[in-house]
């Protein structure tokens, strides 16, 4: 009977430090899974708001003119623009965006008087265009890394000097 306990003794051991092993590989398994998961929602959410101060960006460039104030001396093209965006109204400058406008397309109004519709661009009377424009905004963190650019479309009516001046 002795010599049997002898070969048992330490199994024990062996079997409890493989189930501590196997134990702490779970652990460390489960908290890499779960730092990946908490990068992948941070990431989406650092894009997000990235997206939502272009988006704010883009409604403040649209609310404001297109006239030659806004028109860049060096290249004669609409200026590109630097606003702050603060998401969390917290006094703290949250994202810097670059906004630029791009006139792609324009056309006289059809306000002109009825019997001059019909007649040539060149010859009628009316003074005020139809201007398609694209609007980009390019927003980098570098805080975060997030990177986005958001395009929208706007049509803006203008007169023939604004047209002249921001959209050639």
């Amino acid at each position: 009977m002795s010599t049997m306990r002898d070969t048992e003794r330490g199994a024990a051991l062996v079997v409890s430090l493989i189930m501590l092993v196997l134990i702490t590989l779970m652990v460390i398994a489960a908290l890499n899974l779960s730092t990946a998961n908490f990068r992948a929602v941070s990431n989406t959410q650092f894009r997000n708001q990235a997206i939502a101060a272009a988006n704010v960006a883009i409604a403040d460039r649209i609310s404001s003119t297109f006239d030659a104030g806004s028109i860049d001396p060096g290249t004669g093209l609409p200026a590109t623009t630097y606003p702050t965006v603060d998401l969390n109204n917290d006094g703290v400058v949250d994202y810097t965006v670059a906004v630029t406008p791009a006139c792609m397309n324009a056309s006289i109004a059809e306000s002109a008087d009825p019997s001059s519709v019909s007649l040539p661009g060149s010859m009628s009377v009316a003074s005020t265009w139809n201007t398609v424009w694209d609007i980009q905004a390019q927003v980098t963190d570098a805080d975060t890394g997030a990177a986005v650019v958001v395009h929208a479309g706007v049509r803006a009516l203008l007169t023939q000097s604004e047209k002249n001046a921001a959209c050639p």
